[in-house]
């Protein structure tokens, strides 16, 4: 029994040739296909020894299909076009989807962006979608791979994996921490920068000033500003003293935008960072961020510990 699969033409003389009929120009099918004229030709000829029967009439500075040559031409084309339709969808089917993270706007602004280039250069074929809200989102509902969520222990599914917990001090800027940082109520001679947020009331300057025994305290002065990475950047800028949340702002005290007061042993939350799984069986993508996100976590806390002591 005869193997047709050997008898068929040479298919990548079938495509110079497609290629060829549909321009009914050898130089415009060669930059079509990145080829050089002279190999388009070659494909041409070798097909037609193939074949034993010529396909194009070569006029001067112009060709024409002969009876065989729009035969194959009809046959031929579509035939590409499907397989080409084919391997589209195929490769499509194959790339990997958007991994998709919501963080509140702080978390997003100061924890994830900062670092997400990183993960980039790692895996350059990984696409991440951001979804900044400080709603609780429903994951499955929205299409969220991933959410680094805000809460207590007992308000998270279970699966979830605790970042990191809350320690909260004061920080400034070096001119304004040289100042504000000699004793305990040199801050009160300084703008305050707060958070207007009554649901993070451990973000409030009214109750660390309780919690250090100035309940009466007055301060020079409030700045409020309704967005915690608004804060942040207020106390990089010298415009007062925040209350930093260091697990987040910890680029910022490493490389000197921020210095903390002396940690007195207040500012602990039983809140803490959570990350969330959409699914208990991630995509491979999804796993990948997941265990940077992780492997990043890690290595901040060791960082934060090696600082421990600038910060006691």
């Amino acid at each position: 029994m005869s193997n047709k699969l050997l008898t068929l033409p040479p298919l990548d003389a079938i495509r110079g040739f497609v290629a060829v009929a549909r321009r009914m120009s050898i130089t415009l099918a060669a930059k079509d296909l990145c080829l050089t004229q002279s190999a388009v030709s070659r494909q041409i000829q070798n097909l037609e020894e193939h074949l034993g029967a010529p396909l194009l009439i070569r006029k001067h500075r112009a060709i024409a299909l002969t009876a065989d040559g729009e035969q194959l031409l009809r046959l031929a084309s579509p035939w590409l076009d499907r397989l080409s339709e084919y391997g589209e969808s195929i490769q499509q089917r194959s790339r990997l989807r958007a991994v998709t993270i919501t963080a509140s706007i702080s978390v997003t602004s100061l924890w994830i962006l900062p670092r997400l280039g990183a993960f980039q250069d790692a895996h350059p074929n990984i696409d991440v979608r951001v979804s900044a809200n400080n709603r609780r989102l429903n994951l499955k509902q929205e299409s969220i791979d991933l959410a680094i969520c805000y809460a207590r222990e007992g308000s998270v599914p279970a699966g979830a994996v605790r970042l990191f917990g809350e320690k909260v001090l004061p920080m400034a800027s070096k001119k304004v921490a040289a100042r504000a940082f000699q004793t305990p109520t040199a801050l009160l001679d300084e703008i305050l920068l707060e958070f207007d947020e009554s649901a993070r009331p451990w973000l409030r300057w009214s109750d660390w000033l309780t919690a250090i025994g100035l309940p009466s305290a007055k301060p020079k002065a409030y700045l409020h500003l309704n967005q915690y990475d608004q804060v942040i950047q207020a106390a990089i800028e010298g415009h007062g003293v925040a209350l930093g949340r260091v697990a987040l702002v910890f680029p910022m005290l490493k490389d000197g935008r921020l210095v903390a007061m002396a940690d007195n042993g207040f500012g602990e939350s039983d809140y803490a960072y959570w990350l969330i799984d959409e699914s208990p069986s991630p995509r491979r993508e999804v796993q990948e961020f997941r265990n940077w996100i992780i492997n990043e976590v890690q290595r901040g806390v060791l960082e934060l510990k090696e600082m421990g002591a600038l910060l006691s």
